[in-house]
Order: structure tokens, then sequence, then C-alpha cells
């Protein structure tokens, strides 16, 4: 079985490159998706190579584990306010 995921942090992937592997590790995200956070800000860091830009596999999957909420049991947990 073939993964999207590179064995290691350091691998540079193609836009369309780190969207699979992001979605494959828990995260579907779509590379238009980062292609418009690249051009609003908000998505992970990237470079170019060219005209092609490239993710450095560790700063996507930083970004996308960052972009978790806490755990929840329920969604009324959300709607509650803590105590003073």
């Amino acid at each position: 079985m073939t993964t999207s995921i590179p064995d290691t942090p350091d691998a540079l992937l193609t836009r369309v490159r780190t969207a699979e592997a992001l979605t494959e590790a828990g995260f579907p995200v779509k590379a238009k998706t980062l292609a418009t956070k690249a051009t609003r800000g908000g998505g992970p860091p990237y470079s170019k190579f060219g005209l092609r830009v490239l993710y450095r596999w560790d700063d996507a999957l930083a970004w996308a584990k960052g972009r978790l909420t806490a755990a929840h049991c329920s969604t009324s947990e959300q709607d509650a306010r803590p105590a003073s």
C-alpha cells in the first residue's frame, strides 16, 4: 500500500501532494483551499521553487494540528461559560 505521508519531516511537497498527505493524516483539506489561504493568509508556510509552491511536510502538519479545537464530549460544552 502506498502512502502520501512523507517519511521525513523536511520533505518538500507540492500543493496537491500536501493536500493529499494532510487528508491521509486525518486533516481533510483540498489543494484549492491551500491556494486560497496562500493568497489571503492563514495557511501553512510555503516556499517557491520557480513558479511552483512547495510546503515542508512538518510545517504543513503543524499548521493542521494547530487548527484543532480541544476535545468535546457533547455539543453543549461549547455553549457552557466558565464559572467566574
